[in-house]
């Protein structure tokens, strides 16, 4: 064997199994595995959010918003009479707008239209692959823009966001065209690199020191890009409307700290919830009074419960 092809042999027996080792991690992310219909159900029937004939009985629209991306974003759009404030609701990853309803029924008791749809690669939503909010921000404005086009400019949008949720809303929260009201962020990561570093340490007792770069430079051939380009925390202080942020102070998924850094870096106005019940995303449901206390006195604090912002 000539000298060249042994420097090809070695080269090859080195890249090779590190770049299956990075198709296998960002086939995590990129591939995450989702609920089935049948679990997400049983689950939030389970826990008293969700009841199917209540659903199927409700008056509500069909929504149909095309993705700068290329595929459809699904959901409805439940009415509430006399009035234009609305918010959208965003769920977390491996579910559906089904996870949504809780929420729904919270803004329906204090009288607002909800819009909750399925993110991309989620539910009844098209596109190939998660992203964790670098993708998922710009259907968000999509589905933003649709709602102005309806309702107009003075109506009050809001976003509540539940853990990738979350991250999507405050990602988007920080576009210079982003046009809603006020954001509520429920369990959001600050970083997607600090959170990956600590789920790799936590599920795999891995170090991510030469994971992380391994896998960031495959995610970016595969799916277009960075790990550090998903990071609320660099771009939080370029939110200038209200935030709400919520966390359960005994999350082990997403540490209760990511939250309390982007309170503390938002300028502006901002209220931080940190919820004494619940592991990740279960703030509500473990502390149902004092969520819908929080999110009253939000609203209520920056007068955004009214049609119309000051009067």
């Amino acid at each position: 064997m000539s000298l060249k092809k042994k420097w090809f042999v070695l080269l090859a027996s080195i890249l090779f199994p590190l770049i299956a080792i990075g198709i296998f991690f960002t086939n995590k992310m990129m591939y995450i595995r989702q609920l089935t219909d049948e679990e997400l159900v049983q689950r939030e029937t389970d826990e008293g959010h969700y009841h199917h004939e209540d659903f199927q009985q409700l008056k509500k629209e069909k929504v149909c918003i095309s993705s700068p991306f290329g595929y459809e974003l699904h959901g409805y759009f439940v009415p509430r009479a006399h009035t234009t404030r609305t918010i959208i609701l965003c769920h977390g990853v491996t579910v559906s707008l089904i996870n949504s309803v809780k929420y729904m029924k919270l803004f329906q008791k204090l009288g607002w239209n909800v819009l909750l749809y399925d993110h991309r690669r989620h539910g009844m939503s098209g596109g190939k692959t998660t992203s964790y909010g670098y993708y998922e921000k710009e259907d968000l404005a999509q589905v933003v823009k649709w709602l102005r086009i309806r309702l107009g400019p003075s109506a009050i949008i809001g976003i509540h966001g539940e853990s990738m949720g979350a991250v999507t809303t405050l990602l988007y929260a920080a576009k210079p065209e982003a046009n809603a009201n006020f954001y509520i962020a429920d369990c959001p990561f600050a970083s997607f690199e600090e959170q990956l570093i600590y789920r790799l340490k936590t599920d795999f007792r891995l170090s991510g020191n030469w994971i992380l770069p391994l896998s960031d430079q495959v995610l970016k051939w595969r799916d277009g890009y960075r790990i550090r380009q998903v990071a609320p925390l660099d771009v939080i202080d370029q939110v200038k409307e209200p935030v709400l942020f919520i966390h359960s102070r005994h999350d082990d998924y997403i540490p209760c700290e990511q939250s309390q850094k982007l309170y503390e870096r938002k300028n502006g106005d901002k209220q931080l919830f940190i919820a004494p019940n619940g592991a990740h995303a279960m703030s509500f449901s473990e502390n149902k009074e004092a969520y819908e206390q929080e999110v009253q006195s939000f609203l209520q604090t920056y007068e955004l419960n009214q049609d119309k912002r000051g009067e």
